[in-house]
């Protein structure tokens, strides 16, 4: 039996905000396993190390994950699902702008990625998943490329942004992002927000701003005449 859908972190009220990252709630199994995993690959882990952590017998661990590679998909769908909302309510929060909606979403990629690194470290042992599981990955994961794609393709076709290929930028700009667990360390010196800040730079400047937009002025009335 696997039951995937234990309450584990945040998954992302209505009303969350995007920017804001609550210290990461697993389940004792979950929490063990993202440990096992990171010091030991996928490979390397085994249920026996991760049930003698959490203090349950090996049977038991099995009533709430049928296998390794179930707990391993339930830890990789949790990090999706919170990429994703956190990717939509960044685009959701600035409705008639697509250039904000695309400093929103590059933000809220990248403090995923910094605050999430663990989770988000576990996209390098996807080839370990059986094909059922490596698809739904594979769609949690569209979800957040086609919000950025869309929003890529809409500015340049409005001619906000100058990309020739903006699809292809926009899946460049994920592959950046991703990048950054497998340098990025919490006690290092910047902090995910300053690094948020300098991948929007970049970002910004792939498709053609140089600087960094603002909020519109406020329109003006016009006088009546007497």
């Amino acid at each position: 039996m696997d039951r995937r859908n234990e309450p584990t972190s945040p998954a992302g009220e209505p009303g969350s905000d995007w920017r804001v990252f609550e210290p990461l709630e697993l389940t004792p199994i979950l929490a063990a396993a993202l440990e096992v995993f990171q010091e030991n690959g996928f490979h390397g882990a085994t249920v026996r190390d991760i049930s003698r952590r959490v203090g349950l017998t090996v049977p038991s661990l099995y009533y709430h994950h049928e296998s390794k590679e179930g707990i391993f998909a339930a830890l990789l769908d949790l990090g999706t699902g919170e990429a994703a909302w956190r990717v939509r309510a960044a685009a959701d929060a600035a409705p008639g702008r697509v250039d904000l909606q695309f400093v929103n979403v590059i933000q809220a990629i990248v403090l995923h990625m910094a605050h999430r690194r663990q989770l988000a470290t576990l996209d390098n042992e996807l080839r370990h998943l059986s094909p059922e599981n490596r698809q739904h990955y594979a769609e949690r994961r569209k979800e957040v490329e086609n919000v950025l794609s869309g929003i890529v393709e809409t500015g340049a076709r409005e001619g906000i942004f100058t990309p020739k290929e903006p699809a292809e930028t926009a899946r460049a700009l994920l592959g950046m992002c991703q990048a950054i667990v497998r340098w990025y360390r919490p006690d290092g010196p910047l902090t995910p927000d300053e690094l948020a800040e300098r991948y929007v730079d970049i970002a910004l400047m792939t498709v053609g701003l140089s600087r960094r937009p603002g909020p519109r002025p406020p329109r003006r009335r016009k006088a009546r005449v007497a």
